[in-house]
Parts: structure tokens; sequence; C-alpha cells
């Protein structure tokens, strides 16, 4: 048994490294059976197909954060640091989200979903008991905190663009995205005088 459990996990960890560079459509199960050290036909034993494979990747990887990464709501500046620590750490999760994003729309991932309706559920909580301001939706308060937090990702066209240096002062970087969240939180709106 665990011999069958060692070649699952090499397989697994093959194929983070063949999506999260080819994504589903570019990746081989070749390459992955390859890299394992496996038949080939041992992908299709464990996993059925590659999207399975994906998906279960995907989920695997995902999970581990949902247990590194503590939600704090009544902390969103240092949930977002701490997911901008994460996302640096790993830029192999984040170009592999960024492969699902692009090509598989159509495929739920129901622990990303329930774990995404709980975080929903905790800010509206935090903000009706006043921990943290209205003027954003949770939904697009949590947007905007992911967005600020990984945007230095290998896979974000945006902060390695508009700010190509940030990544050398990680510090500076991470205490201007939580000051940004807590701005953000707190929901105070500036309106020009």
């Amino acid at each position: 048994m665990r011999n069958a459990e060692a070649t699952k996990e090499r397989i697994l960890e093959a194929a983070m490294a063949e999506f999260s560079s080819y994504g589903i459509a570019g990746a081989r199960v070749d390459r992955i059976a390859k890299n394992a050290g496996c038949n080939k036909n041992m992908i299709y034993i464990y996993f059925e197909n590659k999207e399975t494979l994906f998906i279960t990747v995907l989920q695997k990887h995902l999970t581990r954060v949902y247990e590194e990464v503590t939600f704090t709501p009544e902390d969103l500046p240092g949930y977002a640091a701490k997911v901008f620590d994460f996302a640096i750490a790993n830029p192999d999760l984040y170009r592999l989200l960024a492969w699902y994003g692009l090509e598989q729309k159509n495929i739920h991932l129901t622990e990303r979903a329930s774990v995404q309706q709980k975080k929903i559920k905790e800010v509206t909580n935090a903000q009706n008991e006043g921990l943290i301001g209205t003027t954003f939706t949770p939904g697009f308060l949590l947007t905007a905190i992911m967005a600020l937090a990984t945007a230095w990702t290998a896979s974000s066209p945006y902060g390695p663009s508009y700010a190509p240096d940030a990544l050398n002062k990680p510090n500076e970087t991470r205490e201007a995205i939580a000051k940004a969240v807590s701005l953000l939180a707190q929901g105070k709106e500036n309106t020009p005088k």
C-alpha cells in the first residue's frame, strides 16, 4: 500500500509542475509519467483522465492554503499579508490557478466555493458587529484583498509590470498591501472638499 501512495504522490508532484507550466491543454501525460517515474497507465488507473488529475492537484494545494493561511475577518490586513507571503512562496500554485481560470470555467470546485461562502459570511458578520466598514460588499472586499495580495505573483500581469521592484522589498510591499486593505476594510469614503 505504501508503494501505491508513494507513486500517487510522485504523480501529483510531477503533475503540479506540468500543469503549472502548460495548463491542462498543453500538459502531457507522457511527461508527467516520465517525471513521476511510473507507467502512463498508472495515471489513468489512479486518476481516470488528465482533467481529473488537474482538479486533484488543484484541490490538494488549495486545501493546503486553507490550512496554512488562516482567514481572520477581524484582521483583514494581517490576512492579506499572509496571503501575500504564501503567494510569493508558492508561484506554481498561482500559475495553476491562472490556468484553471483560463481553461476550466465549467468545473466547479466544491471545497473552494464552500470556503469562499464561509469567508463572505464571516465578513458579513464582522460588518454587522461594526468590526469592518460597510462601504464595500463582502464579495467586493474579499476580491480586492485577494487581488492586492496576489498581484505580484508570476501569473499576474499587473504587480510586476507597474511595480517591478516591489519583490526586491517584500517587507515594504507586504506593509503597503496591509495598509491598503486596512483602508478598504475601514470603508471610510474620502470625498473631495
